[in-house]
């Protein structure tokens, strides 16, 4: 019986700190809440308190972006520096032609002479074995694709 009622008395001071605690929260919540000029600090506090609800809104969130990506169908406009029509040296209009065209079409170009001739290089599809005519654009034998629009840009003007 010494036991209980020394955990009851225990418990009991507790349960008064609790109680103490709880109406000086409520006091200090109310306090910001009256004065006008530090509006700023309430709504601050306000997410804080707020945690549940936010886990909903977060699973809420990734259904609303679904639905702002597929309602922008429209078309990209096109940069302007890439569709100014660009002549191409002696080298290059033996592959692409020597009308005045955009860098994009000259690179759309330069690959269907790649694939119609096969210089694609079978074991990596990166790389272009040049021939007679491409060795005079790219100065070497066999260029990355990555590399191969920085050559081209050499030959246009």
């Amino acid at each position: 019986m010494a036991t209980a009622k020394k955990a009851a008395a225990k418990k009991a001071p507790a349960k008064k700190a609790a109680a103490k605690k709880a109406p000086a929260k409520k006091v200090a919540a109310k306090k910001p809440a009256a004065k006008k000029a530090p509006a700023k600090k309430a709504p601050a506090k306000k997410p804080a308190a707020k945690k549940a609800p936010a886990k909903k809104a977060a699973a809420k969130k990734p259904a609303a972006k679904k639905a702002v990506k597929k309602a922008p169908a429209k078309k990209r406009t096109p940069n302007a520096a890439f569709m100014k029509p660009l002549t191409p040296s002696a080298a290059l209009a033996a592959v692409v032609g020597s009308t005045p065209l955009p860098r994009t079409e000259i690179v759309s170009k330069l690959w269907v002479y790649i694939k119609k001739n096969k210089l694609q290089d079978t074991a990596n599809k990166r790389m272009v074995n040049a021939d007679d005519k491409l060795k005079g654009i790219f100065g070497k034998s066999q260029v990355s694709m990555f590399e191969m629009a920085g050559l081209i840009g050499k030959h246009v003007k």
